[in-house]
């Protein structure tokens, strides 16, 4: 199986990696080695950066 390339910029996911609190095991077992939960935390965040930068860019 493929994977498809990211969407998030590798300086975002850390940024939120490190806001959410779970940077060290990033650095420590990469990126397969965080919880689902955080995934999911993370990619929920990045959704409302996005619909935040919408907002203000309709705003303009």
């Amino acid at each position: 199986m493929s994977r498809r390339r990211s969407i998030m910029s590798h300086q975002l996911k850390e940024e939120l990696a490190k806001e959410l609190g779970f940077y060290d095991v990033v650095q420590s077992e990469g990126w397969g080695g965080i919880k689902a939960k955080d995934a999911g935390n993370m990619v929920k965040r990045a959704i409302e950066l996005a619909e935040r930068q919408l907002v203000q860019n309709q705003h303009k």
